[in-house]
């Protein structure tokens, strides 16, 4: 998830995926869920007295970003969604077969398990990922530590959290931008539509021959369209960093 606020630099805010990996024991579980991530994201913006920032949200950040919005009332100068998690159905055949048996995929030798999670991650692109852009992507699920988490934020991603808001998408105040992978094997292209559809003055951009990791697979593209969005809301925020 990227925050682009006039007074200050973008940030880049990488909670998400460290409160996935908390341990079931610890304090901040009930956090790892979308509804937790949600209510910590408009609380890390109070805590940094962000006020209206821009904020870009990919797959699991949408959601987030939707929750904190709709129920915790944070204020966004604009919204720009990037093939995200927002709609039902969530996840694909493999996703929901996780769910179903998480400690089980939990328990598989290293070797194993390493050579799923390459299989899945490649998925998401279309164009294909380079070794050192795969090894980024699935380095931090490897290791006892990481193996849980793989499974466990796959078990605790629960359609429900988007159940709940999906109704009050025409509620959006803030101007949105909808950016999709025309080949998102993930999150297929008519969810963008879908998506759309409710939102009052909503943009969607459907980028070519790119699937879910649009990031990775066309990064000017990607980097030129919300570029050219951020300009148009607020001159400053186009020479954010």
């Amino acid at each position: 998830m990227m925050l682009a606020h006039a007074p200050v630099p973008a940030v880049r805010v990488g909670f998400a995926r460290e409160l996935r990996r908390q341990s079931p024991g610890t304090s901040q579980v009930s956090r790892s869920t979308t509804s937790g991530q949600g209510q910590v994201f408009a609380e890390l913006l109070r805590y940094w007295e962000v006020e209206s920032p821009h904020v870009i949200g990919h797959d699991y950040g949408g959601a987030v970003a939707l929750r904190a919005h709709l129920v915790q009332h944070a204020s966004y100068a604009s919204l720009a969604l990037v093939d995200v998690v927002a709609l039902a159905p969530w996840g694909s055949d493999f996703f929901r077969l996780v769910r179903e048996h998480a400690d089980t995929f939990g328990a598989l030798p290293a070797a194993v398990h390493e050579g799923v999670v390459r299989a899945y991650v490649a998925g998401a692109s279309h164009t294909g990922l380079t070794n050192g852009k795969a090894d980024m992507i699935v380095a931090p699920w490897l290791g006892p530590d990481g193996q849980q988490g793989f499974y466990r934020q796959i078990a605790q991603a629960d359609q429900a959290y988007a159940d709940e808001i999906e109704s009050r998408y025409p509620e959006l105040g803030s101007p949105v931008l909808i950016v999709w992978g025309r080949e998102d094997a993930w999150i297929p292209i008519d969810r963008a539509h879908r998506l759309a559809a409710p939102i009052p003055g909503s943009r969607l951009e459907v980028i070519d021959t790119v699937g879910h990791l649009v990031q990775l697979d066309q990064p000017v593209a990607l980097a030129t369209t919300l570029h050219d969005w951020l300009s148009r809301q607020h001159p400053a925020a186009g020479t954010s960093r």
